[in-house]
């Protein structure tokens, strides 16, 4: 996101243009810090589950209206915002997140475990773009997203 709330996407969706025999290649870091999938922190293989998780952390800013890393917050943990959100709703506290009083709480909570899933650490546990969709649109239920870190948070 940019300092008007523009979405920069430039970089995601790239993997859609790898051969289906080159999807799980080793390459170098290629994107913008933050929204990047630990895979390519870890130097394993690449899939399109790395757009995906891009896709969630786009999300989750969206929703609340504020970039992934924040330094300045109220408290130490608001820094990242993947953590806070994911406290939040552990704690069924999501109208800390900030975003408004008129707010569909149904949506909201919808929206937030979207974003969730699609940021797990592990590439199998993140949907498809396709489920994604079919996710936000309410065609298929949403399972209580676990903890997306290995570490807890």
């Amino acid at each position: 996101m940019d300092d008007f709330w523009n979405a920069k996407i430039s970089d995601f969706g790239l993997a859609k243009l790898l051969m289906p025999d080159q999807t799980r290649t080793f390459t170098g870091i290629r994107g913008t810090r933050g929204y990047l999938a630990p895979e390519w922190e870890k130097n394993t293989p690449i899939s399109v589950k790395a757009d995906v998780y891009s896709y969630g952390i786009l999300l989750l800013e969206i929703i609340c209206c504020r970039r992934n890393l924040e330094m300045n917050v109220p408290t130490i943990d608001e820094i990242v915002l993947s953590c806070w959100i994911y406290k939040c709703f552990a704690s069924r506290q999501l109208y800390k997140l900030g975003v408004g009083e008129d707010a569909d709480k149904e949506t909201l909570e919808k929206m937030v475990k979207v974003g969730l899933w699609c940021i797990q650490d592990e590439p199998v546990l993140r949907p498809s773009m396709k489920s994604v969709v079919l996710m936000l649109e309410g065609i298929t239920d949403i399972a209580s997203p676990p903890c997306p870190t290995s570490a807890s948070v």
